[in-house]
């Protein structure tokens, strides 16, 4: 008997079925996003700016599409499954010169023939940031009409393009719209910021686009850099308005205080909206866009969505960038931590574990999750890599060493 069929047998006993286990977790599309492989930088701006940054100068980093294709192509070979390409608008493809508001679905066309050739989805995000009409951190919400028309368009030649995507790969893109607006000492007037951000955001969504196609979101955070004290794009303001749209908002795992989770938000969100979208990623202290580790909370926001009911209705994409490591690194792991993390909910039994808890019996289900903790998720795991033709644990970094000895460590 292989390692994996005892390791079968074991959770069997326990009354979980691995091969559906297995098939769930096979037909989960995470989004892994395009800037992670080149610092942010995209292609149609020089400098990071916008309360975003990076830290680190480690060799190798993408300079233009045809690394960044090359790179996301390795990471992709390492990483068991079909998934998505998160794309920001300042990654487009062209020899013209196109500012944000004259963006269309053909300078993205290299993209678009990219996913085809790799079997993936895109998933796409107005860049709000890095641009001279977002120098002073206002962009929808500027008192200025004619800076908030500019952004205004971008965002409706945005969801052209994440419709563009959808109807060509027959895989529904997310639209997901962040705005750094704010500022950096406490406002003497917050209400007309936000009826200046709804009102942008009213005419962005006005015309309406099939869902099949492209699902419309919405992106709040607690502050950024140089938007310390307020933040005109808060939780609560995009809570409310998704919810009175009929659209999604999502959460962004680093976005919160940091006494705040977004797995304990999963369960209420489920019950009122007809689908969810998370970027996840790991707040050290804040919204530090640190590598997702197997840590607590990615296991419990992975356990959330699975006791939920919810994954087949949310949109799943990373957001982390770290300059400091080997790039290509950062992907794979974080790409399949999230994937372990859904594995690790999916091979528990949650309908013995609800019991012990309706029953108050909750000794039962303490040691229940304690013990299930041991169990041979490994050898599970090991045989998801086989069967998808990837390397396993102990095999894919010596892989990512020699690309980085043979490609990355050229590039000057």
């Amino acid at each position: 008997m292989s390692r994996y069929d005892e390791a079968k047998a074991q959770y069997a006993a326990i009354g979980v079925d691995v091969e559906k286990a297995l098939q769930t977790l096979q037909n989960v599309r995470i989004s892994m996003h395009c800037w992670q492989g080149d610092d942010v930088l995209g292609y149609d701006s020089k400098e990071l700016t916008g309360g975003i940054a990076t830290t680190g100068n480690y060799p190798g980093r993408a300079r233009t599409p045809d690394e960044l294709m090359a790179d996301i192509r390795k990471a992709y070979s390492l990483i068991p499954g079909k998934h998505k390409l998160n794309l920001h608008a300042s990654y487009m493809i062209t020899d013209e010169t196109v500012d944000r508001d004259a963006i269309e679905p053909r300078h993205y066309q290299a993209w678009l023939d990219f996913a085809k050739q790799e079997g993936i989805g895109l998933d796409f995000n107005p860049t709000f940031f890095s641009h001279p009409k977002a120098a002073d951190t206002l962009t929808l919400a500027h008192p200025d009409k004619a800076i908030r028309d500019f952004w205004i368009e971008h965002g409706k030649r945005s969801r052209k393009v994440a419709e563009f995507f959808g109807r060509e790969l027959g895989i529904t893109a997310l639209n997901n719209v962040w705005v750094p607006d704010g500022l950096k000492d406490v406002p003497a007037d917050r209400i007309g910021m936000r009826e200046r951000l709804k009102d942008s955001l009213d005419q962005i969504f006005a015309e309406k686009i099939d869902r099949k196609y492209m699902a419309d979101a919405v992106e709040g955070k607690v502050f950024g850099i140089g938007v310390e004290s307020f933040t005109v794009g808060s939780h609560e303001f995009y809570t409310n308005y998704a919810a009175h749209h009929d659209m999604i908002c999502l959460l962004d795992t680093g976005h919160y205080h940091p006494t705040e989770v977004v797995s304990d938000k999963i369960s209420s969100y489920a019950l009122f909206n007809k689908q969810l979208a998370l970027h996840v990623s790991r707040p050290v202290r804040w919204d530090s866009d640190h590598v997702i580790k197997l840590d607590d909370e990615l296991k419990e926001l992975a356990k959330e969505l699975v006791n939920c009911k919810v994954l087949d209705r949310t949109f799943i994409g990373l957001d982390f960038f770290d300059a400091s490591i080997n790039r290509i690194c950062a992907w794979v792991v974080g790409m399949r931590n999230m994937q372990k993390a859904l594995l690790l909910a999916l091979l528990t039994p949650f309908d013995t574990l609800k019991q012990a808890q309706d029953a108050k019996d909750y000794t039962t289900l303490l040691a229940d999750f304690e013990n299930f903790k041991t169990l041979p998720f490994g050898d599970i795991w090991a045989h998801f890599c086989e069967v998808n033709n990837v390397p396993g644990d102990q095999e894919w970094f010596a892989i990512v060493r020699e690309y980085e000895r043979d490609v990355l460590s050229k590039r000057c």
